[in-house]
C-alpha cells in the first residue's frame, strides 16, 4: 500500500474516531425559571456548570415552530440523511462564483454539531459536522435531532432553546406563541447578537427576518393570506417586555435557593412547565428588607453593623421572606454574607425548649415552682443581676430567667437537653454537649437563624417538625413529632403572655402587639446578638442583628432592638388585623381545664394571693391544694402586731402577710414581703391577759431547725482582683434555717464573725488562704456542716 493511502486510511479512522465521540445528543441541565408565589420572575437558576441559561426540553414538537424553523433552515430536513447534498452544491456554487464564503449548507443536524462543539469554521471540520450529522441523524432519528436543536439554539441573551425562548421573551409556553412569534424567535439563530431583542436595532432585524420567514410559510401553504396579513400586522408591531432581573432585595434569598436546587439531595425534577414555583413572595420580601435596612440604620450608632430575617407561614412552612443582610452590595458591613445561615449565639431564645422538654418528660407541670434566688452551678446568674424569688415556668421563661433554665436543664440532664436540641436541628451533635455545660439554656451552643425559626415551627406546629419550605413540589422529609399537642400549646401560652414578662419587660413595649403573639427575645454575652423570635396563629418570624465582626454592641438588647424589628414586620404581616378585632388567639391543649393558680406558690389561688396565673391541666393532674402562703390577718397598726380583743374597733387593719419556706428566707427580705406578726399586740390588754394566746417559739414549734449554707459553696476557688479595694472584696455568706429562727451566728476559721438577725445574710472581706465557714444557733449545738473555701 503506498504511502498516500496508508495516510488516508489513518486521516479517516482519526476523523471516524473523532466523528463517533461527537455523534451523541448532550445538552447541560435545563435552567430552571423560578418566580415568586404571585407568578413574579424571582432568577434563573443554572446547574452551576457557568453555561448558558435554558436547555428546555420539549415534551413535543411545537407545530409552529417546526414548520418556521424548517422553512429557513432546513427545508428538506425529513428527506436528507444529515447533509443535504443539493445545498452543498448550491452553497459550493456560489462561494465559487463569488470568490469567497457567501453562503452555507448547514443542516440542522450539523447545527446541532456545531453548537455541541464549536471552532473556527474550516473546511475540515465542515468535514466532521457532515459526517456527525449523518450518524447523529441515523442513531437518533430525524425528530429527536430537530427536538435537540430546538433546544440548544441560541436565542441571544443567553437564552438557549425555543422553550425558555419563549418564556423569556414573551412569558408563555411555547405552544401558545403566535405565528408572528414564532417566526420572530425563529429568525434569531440566525446571528443572536445581531438580533438581539432587548436592542432596538436587533429588534427590527428579527421583525423583519420574521417577515420573510412569514412569506415562506405562505409559500409552503403553512395558512392562508388571511393568516398571513395578520401575522404581519403583528410582527410589525411587536413589542419585547422588558427583560426581567433578580430582585435586589432578594439576592440572598435567591442564593440559598440556588443551593437547594443544586444539591443533589435537594435538586427537584425538572417541572413540566419549566417553571419552579417558589413560595417567596417579593411583597412580603420587599417590606421585610425595607424594615430590616431600617433598623440598622436607626440603631447604627449603637454598634448595629446588619440584620437578618425570616418569615415563613405558620402551618405549612412556607418561607415568605428571606432577608439575608441589610443591603447585598454593602461592603462595609459585609452584606453580601447571608446572616441567616451564620451561626451565631442564640442567647435565651433556646430556653422555650428546655421548659418544653421537662413539660413533656414531666420533671415539671405548670404549677411547679421555679426557684430564682441563687446563683446556678457553673455561677451562672441572671442578665439584671438579681432575683425574682419563687417562679411559675411560664414566668420564669416569659421573664427569661437564666437561673431557673440552668437549674432546669440541670435537672434533665445535660444530655437529655443537648439531644433534644440536636433533634430540634439546632446543632449536629459534633461537639460533645459537656464543651458547652449548663451554658446551653443562655446560649453558648452556636446556631443559625434558620436552624432557629425551624426549631420554633415546632412548638408553632402544635409539636411536629417538618421542614422548611422553598418551592412547590420540593422533597421534604416526612414530618417528625418532637413534642405532644399540649405541650407545645402550652409554651406557646406561655410566650403569649404578656402579664408574665412583667417585671423584666414592660407592658406597651416592644413584646407587646393588638392580638396574640409568643414571643422570645435572647441577647448573647457582651451584646454581639440581639435575636427575636415570634409568632402568631398565622406567621413565624425570626430576626437577627449584630454586628459583622462579633464585636459587642453598646449594651444593645434583643429587647431594644430585635424585638422592635420583629415587631414591625409582625405588625406588617397583620396590617388587616391592626385593631386587635379578629380572634387571632392561641388554642389551649385539648381536654385541659383552666386553673387560677398563685404565683408564688403554685398552689389554687385564694382571694389573698396577689400574682394570679390562669394555667391549663389535664382533668385530674390539677393542683388540689389552696394556697395557704398568703393570709389574711387583723392587726394593730398601731404596732403592727396581731389583733386582739382588747383593739379598738379604729386601729384594727386588716394586712396581707406572706409565709414562704426557708429557702426563700433572704429573698423574702430583700423583696419586702410581710411575714405574718410573732405575737399579739398588748395594747390595751390587762397585764398576763394575753399570755397564753402568744406563738409559741419557733424551737418549741418545730423542734431544732436545720441550717444548710447556701453560700459560699464548699470546694470554691476565689481569685481576687489585685486593683480593686481591698474593702470591695467580699464574699456574701447565706444559709438556710428551717425552720426559721431569730438569729445564726457566722464562723469563719472556727472563730466567731458576726450575729445576724433574719434572714441571716452578710459579707466576708476576702483574705488569701484557706478558709472554713459554718453557721450556728446561739446559745445552742445547732450548726451546719462547715465549707471550705480558698481565696487567692
Amino acid at each position: 500500500m503506498s504511502r498516500g493511502r496508508v495516510a488516508a486510511v489513518l486521516v479517516a479512522l482519526v476523523l471516524g474516531a473523532v466523528v463517533a465521540t461527537r455523534a451523541r445528543l448532550v445538552a447541560p441541565s435545563p435552567t430552571l425559571l423560578a418566580r415568586d408565589a404571585r407568578g413574579r420572575f424571582l432568577a434563573e437558576i443554572d446547574d452551576g456548570s457557568g453555561a448558558e441559561a435554558g436547555y428546555w426540553p420539549l415534551a413535543a414538537l411545537p407545530a409552529r415552530v417546526v414548520a418556521a424553523t424548517l422553512a429557513v433552515e432546513d427545508r428538506r430536513f425529513w428527506r436528507h440523511p444529515g447533509v443535504d447534498p443539493l445545498a452543498v452544491a448550491r452553497s459550493l456554487r456560489a462561494n465559487w462564483r463569488a470568490g469567497r464564503r457567501t453562503s452555507g449548507a448547514s443542516t440542522l443536524a450539523m447545527q446541532v454539531a456545531r453548537i455541541q462543539a464549536p471552532g473556527p469554521r474550516t473546511y475540515l471540520r465542515k468535514a466532521v459536522e457532515a459526517l456527525t450529522a449523518c450518524l447523529l441523524t441515523a442513531r437518533y432519528g430525524r425528530e429527536a435531532v430537530l427536538a435537540h436543536y430546538l433546544r440548544i439554539a441560541p436565542y441571544a441573551n443567553r437564552i438557549r432553546g425555543i422553550g425558555f425562548a419563549a418564556r423569556r421573551y414573551f412569558d408563555k409556553p411555547v405552544d401558545d406563541l403566535s405565528w408572528a412569534e414564532t417566526a420572530f424567535l425563529t429568525a434569531i439563530p440566525q446571528a443572536p447578537a445581531l438580533m438581539n431583542p432587548y436592542r432596538p436595532r436587533g429588534c427590527a432585524r428579527a421583525a423583519e427576518r420574521g417577515r420573510r420567514i412569514l412569506d415562506a410559510l405562505l409559500a409552503r401553504g403553512a395558512f392562508g393570506a388571511g393568516e398571513h396579513a395578520a401575522a404581519a400586522r403583528e410582527i410589525a408591531a411587536l413589542a419585547v417586555p422588558p427583560l426581567a432581573h433578580r430582585p435586589p432585595e432578594a439576592l440572598h434569598a435567591v442564593l440559598r435557593l440556588t443551593r437547594l436546587v443544586r444539591d443533589p439531595a435537594t435538586r427537584p425534577p425538572f417541572p413540566p412547565r419549566g417553571i419552579l414555583e417558589t413560595t417567596l413572595d417579593l411583597d412580603v420580601q420587599a417590606a421585610v428588607a425595607a424594615r430590616v435596612a431600617g433598623a440598622v440604620h436607626a440603631l447604627a450608632s449603637r454598634g448595629a453593623g446588619n440584620a437578618a430575617a425570616i418569615v415563613v407561614e405558620r402551618g405549612t412552612n412556607r418561607v415568605l421572606a428571606w432577608v439575608g443582610s441589610a443591603g447585598y452590595s454593602d461592603a462595609r458591613h459585609a452584606g453580601a454574607y447571608d446572616y441567616a445561615r451564620v451561626p451565631r449565639s442564640p442567647g435565651s431564645t433556646l430556653k422555650p425548649f428546655l421548659y418544653a422538654l421537662a413539660l413533656e418528660r414531666g420533671v415539671i407541670t405548670p404549677a411547679t415552682v421555679l426557684d430564682d434566688i441563687l446563683r446556678a452551678p457553673g455561677d451562672i446568674v441572671n442578665a439584671d443581676e438579681a432575683f425574682l424569688g419563687p417562679l411559675l415556668p411560664r414566668v420564669a421563661l416569659a421573664n427569661s430567667r437564666n437561673v431557673p433554665a440552668a437549674n432546669l436543664l440541670d435537672r434533665l440532664g445535660l444530655a437529655e437537653g443537648y439531644a433534644f436540641l440536636r433533634d430540634l436541628g439546632l446543632h449536629d451533635g459534633a461537639v460533645a454537649a459537656e464543651h458547652w455545660g449548663l451554658g446551653l439554656a443562655i446560649g453558648a451552643l452556636p446556631t443559625t437563624l434558620e436552624r432557629l425559626v425551624r426549631a420554633y415551627t415546632v412548638l408553632a406546629g402544635d409539636g411536629r417538625a417538618s421542614d422548611l419550605v422553598w418551592y412547590t413540589g420540593e422533597p421534604l422529609a416526612p414530618p417528625r413529632r418532637l413534642l405532644a399537642e399540649d405541650t407545645a400549646r402550652q409554651v406557646t401560652l406561655f410566650l403569649a403572655d404578656p402579664m408574665a414578662r412583667l417585671p423584666t419587660f414592660p407592658r406597651m413595649g416592644a413584646s407587646e402587639y393588638p392580638f396574640p403573639v409568643a414571643v422570645k427575645t435572647g441577647t448573647s454575652s457582651r451584646y454581639r446578638d440581639a435575636l427575636t423570635v415570634a409568632y402568631t396563629t398565622r406567621y413565624a418570624v425570626g430576626v437577627w442583628l449584630g454586628d459583622p465582626d462579633y464585636r459587642p454592641m453598646s449594651r444593645l438588647t434583643a429587647f431594644a432592638s430585635a424585638a422592635g424589628l420583629a415587631q414591625e414586620i409582625v405588625a406588617w404581616l397583620h396590617r388587616d388585623q391592626s385593631g386587635g378585632l379578629d380572634d387571632l388567639q392561641f388554642p389551649p391543649p385539648r381536654g385541659f381545664r383552666p386553673v387560677r393558680v398563685c404565683g408564688v406558690t403554685g398552689k389554687r389561688a385564694t382571694h389573698a394571693c396577689g400574682q394570679v396565673y390562669v394555667e391549663w391541666f389535664r382533668p385530674g393532674v390539677e393542683p388540689a391544694e389552696e394556697c395557704d402562703a398568703h393570709v389574711e390577718l387583723a392587726v394593730d397598726k398601731r404596732d403592727g402586731l396581731l389583733a386582739s380583743t382588747y383593739t379598738p374597733p379604729g386601729a384594727v387593719e386588716v394586712r396581707t402577710f406572706t409565709t414562704l419556706p426557708a429557702r426563700y428566707a433572704a429573698w423574702a427580705a430583700a423583696a419586702g414581703l410581710r411575714r405574718p406578726p410573732a405575737a399579739v399586740s398588748p395594747l390595751g390588754a390587762p397585764p398576763g391577759a394575753l399570755a397564753a394566746r402568744e406563738p409559741p417559739a419557733p424551737l418549741a414549734r418545730g423542734g431544732a431547725p436545720r441550717l444548710r449554707i447556701l453560700a459560699p459553696r464548699g470546694g470554691t476557688r476565689l481569685v481576687r482582683d489585685p486593683e480593686s479595694p481591698p474593702a470591695l472584696g467580699t464574699l456574701a455568706l447565706r444559709v438556710l434555717v428551717d425552720p426559721p429562727a431569730a438569729q445564726v451566728v457566722w464562723y469563719v476559721d472556727d472563730a466567731p464573725f458576726e450575729v445576724v438577725d433574719y434572714p441571716y445574710t452578710t459579707r466576708w472581706a476576702l483574705r488569701p488562704g484557706d478558709h472554713t465557714f459554718q453557721a450556728r444557733l446561739p446559745w445552742t449545738n445547732v450548726a451546719s456542716t462547715a465549707v471550705r473555701v480558698r481565696v487567692q
